[in-house]
């Protein structure tokens, strides 16, 4: 096999997830490449596992349209990584913005970070386990202490 163009393209764990999925449900192959087959098996079926513990499993295509859709018309620009980084982390609060988008605090203000906070959750649809509102999961945190 010869690579032609190394990462042409990233991924979202959404598509990821799909990929997989479609991989699955074809029939496994035979022969003398049974093993390598059995080892990708395993692999993709850890991937699919981890996956759908995540936000992805509950997205689609649609989802994820609406989010770019908003995203683009924003007043500030955003590189293509971050914005697969805010699809696949789905952050919740300031601190993960911070960590997902590459010098935020000289290219975002308070409410720009707000703004894209209302677009993820308004969005991209959150985990199953994961509280429906930010300020839901903050107030428990405030509780604990």
């Amino acid at each position: 096999m010869k690579i032609i163009k190394e990462s042409s393209a990233f991924l979202s764990n959404f598509e990821v997830l799909k990929l997989l999925k479609e991989l699955q449900s074809d029939k496994p192959k035979s022969g003398k490449h049974a093993k390598h087959v059995q080892n990708l098996a395993t692999v993709s079926y850890e991937t699919v596992t981890y996956l759908e513990q995540t936000a992805c499993a509950r997205q689609s295509e649609e989802n994820v349209q609406k989010f770019l859709e908003e995203i683009r018309a924003l007043p500030f620009t955003l590189t293509k990584v971050e914005k697969l980084q805010l699809i696949n982390h789905r952050p919740t609060t300031f601190v993960e913005i911070q960590l997902l988008i590459e010098e935020n605090e000289e290219r975002l203000s308070e409410d720009d970070m707000q703004t894209i906070l209302d677009i993820v959750e308004r969005t991209l649809p959150p985990a199953q386990d994961e509280p429906e509102n930010a300020e839901n999961a903050e107030d428990g945190e405030m509780e604990c202490e």
